[in-house]
């Protein structure tokens, strides 16, 4: 697995948590949910993503070193 279908795994995984929870608990975590929007959206422009670098600790490479 790549660091970018990694991000878009646990980015996907989160607002889908989010969402429940808001739904069973409390609407408070859709702040979560655009926190994780806001993170995507930031990333794009400036093409830095905490989660990139913690993945990257964590082994995984690239797409394009990937074989």
């Amino acid at each position: 697995m790549n660091i970018e279908r990694a991000l878009r795994l646990i980015a996907g995984a989160f607002i889908i948590l989010s969402l429940v929870l808001s739904t069973m608990h409390s609407p408070y975590w859709l702040f979560f949910t655009g926190f994780v929007g806001l993170n995507l959206f930031q990333s794009g422009i400036t093409n830095w993503c905490p989660m990139m670098w913690f993945l990257k600790k964590l082994g995984l490479k690239h797409a394009e070193s990937v074989s």
